[in-house]
């Protein structure tokens, strides 16, 4: 088997921030670019994490995906906090995503094409899971 070293031009999702540059006026200017809720991330650092095309994929291979796999197979960072609200027919529920993420989500579920489970253990209906509506051809 033979090794490869990891290639020397990957670069970081994010700037560590205990790193300043060694002289403030030689190092180059980037605008940063406010993201509610949390801290300024340069554009450079901002990585679209998914499309609906590849939510809608992702979800309909498996019988039932957590929350959390979602987060984990895209890369969708946020805190513990993070919630999107997503409107339906029957009422409102609320997605451990970011708001993009969350909107995507929500296209989905208005469409009829992905169901979802509830926690209903505090009051609010929060979805800890989500499944396909339609059977998955196999082939």
């Amino acid at each position: 088997m033979q090794s490869v070293a990891p290639s020397a031009t990957a670069q970081p999702l994010r700037a560590p921030a205990d790193r300043e540059p060694a002289d403030r006026a030689t190092a180059p200017a980037v605008d940063a670019v406010p993201i509610a809720p949390g801290p300024q991330v340069p554009p450079a650092f901002i990585v679209n994490s998914c499309t609906a095309p590849q939510l809608r994929r992702f979800i309909k291979s498996r019988p039932y995906i957590p929350m959390h796999e979602l987060r984990r197979r895209f890369g969708i960072d946020g805190g513990d906090d993070v919630v999107a609200q997503v409107r339906l027919n029957a009422g409102t529920i609320y997605v451990g995503l970011p708001d993009r993420e969350g909107s995507l989500l929500g296209e989905l579920l208005r469409g009829g094409e992905i169901g979802y489970e509830l926690s209903l253990d505090p009051c609010t209906p929060i979805v800890v899971g989500v499944y396909p509506m339609r059977p998955v051809p196999r082939g």
